[in-house]
C-alpha cells in the first residue's frame, strides 16, 4: 500500500498523504515516500505544489507515537535528523508549496505545515505541539519555524502548554493565511495555486529563494543574493514579453518559463 498519492494538472501538483487509518501520522515508510516523490518532481516544470491529507479529519496528526516509543536515544537523534531533512526539502522546494490543512495538524504535522510557504486551513483544522505532554520536544525544525512566524512569546506559550488551537485562533496568531469551509478548502487552494502558476515561473522561483534567504543572510549578503536573483530574470522571454505587454496595455502571452 502506498502512503502517498500524487497528481499534476496545469503545472499544479497535489501531493496527498494517504494514511487516514492513522490520521495520516508520519512513520518511516511514509517519510521515505515523501522524500522519493519530492525528489522526482523537484526538477519538473511544476509551478506550485499543494500538500494535503487524505480524508476529512486530519492533515497530519503528528509523528507515529508507536514507532517512536521504542527508539533508543541514538535512534531518536537519527529520527530527528531525518525529519528535519524532510522539512528542509519542503521548505527549499523550488516552487511555492501550499499546505491545505484539512483537519488535525499536530506535532510533526504542524511542523510539516510550517515548512510550507503558505498555509490554508479548513474551519475544522486544529493546530498544536503536544510533544511536552509526551515527554519530548518538537524535533523536526518546528520550534525555529513557529518562533520565526509568530514571535517567541506566543510560540513558547503553545510549545510549553501543549495547547491546541482551532483554525480561527491560528489565523489570528498568524499560523495560517486563511480559513475556509471544509467543502471549499481544496477549490480555494487551487485558485491560489493557479494565481501563482499564472506568473512567470523563474520569477516566482527566484522570489521564493530570496524570501527564504531573508532569515539566513545579513543585510549586505542578502542584497548581493537578491541582486543576483533579480539579474537572472532579465533576458528571459517571459520578462521581455510581460514588460512589452505592460507598456502596450495588453495582456501578456502565457508564461513559458524561458
Amino acid at each position: 500500500m502506498s502512503y502517498t498519492a500524487y497528481e499534476v494538472k496545469d503545472f499544479i501538483g497535489t501531493l496527498t498523504i494517504n494514511r487516514p487509518e492513522a490520521l495520516n501520522a508520519l512513520n518511516g515508510e511514509l517519510i521515505g515516500e515523501l522524500f522519493k516523490t519530492l525528489k522526482e518532481i523537484a526538477s519538473t516544470d511544476l509551478r506550485c505544489l499543494v500538500i494535503t491529507g487524505k480524508g476529512e479529519k486530519s492533515f497530519v496528526a503528528g509523528a507515529d507515537i508507536e514507532e517512536m516509543l521504542s527508539l533508543a536515544p541514538s535512534e531518536a537523534l537519527e529520527y530527528s535528523r531525518t525529519g528535519n531533512e524532510l522539512m528542509n526539502v519542503i521548505a527549499d522546494f523550488p516552487s511555492p508549496v501550499i499546505a491545505a490543512v484539512n483537519g488535525y495538524a499536530l506535532g510533526g504535522g504542524l511542523e510539516l505545515a510550517l515548512a510550507c510557504d503558505i498555509r490554508m486551513a479548513a474551519e475544522n483544522a486544529v493546530f498544536g505541539f503536544p510533544e511536552v505532554s509526551l515527554g519530548i520536544l518538537p524535533g523536526y525544525g518546528g520550534i525555529k519555524r513557529i518562533v520565526n512566524l509568530i514571535g517567541a512569546g506566543k510560540a513558547k506559550e503553545l510549545l510549553f502548554t501543549a495547547r491546541r488551537v482551532k483554525a480561527e485562533e491560528a489565523l489570528s496568531l498568524g499560523i495560517v493565511n486563511s480559513v475556509h469551509p471544509p467543502a471549499e478548502l481544496m477549490s480555494d487552494v487551487l485558485i491560489t495555486a493557479a494565481q501563482i502558476a499564472g506568473n512567470a515561473p523563474r520569477a516566482v522561483r527566484n522570489t521564493k529563494k530570496a524570501a527564504n534567504n531573508v532569515a539566513g543572510l545579513a543585510a549586505p549578503h542578502f542584497t548581493e543574493s537578491e541582486g543576483a536573483l533579480f539579474k537572472e530574470c532579465f533576458g528571459t522571454m517571459d520578462q521581455r514579453n510581460a514588460m512589452c505587454a505592460f507598456l502596450e496595455k495588453r495582456k501578456p502571452v502565457a508564461f513559458t518559463g524561458i
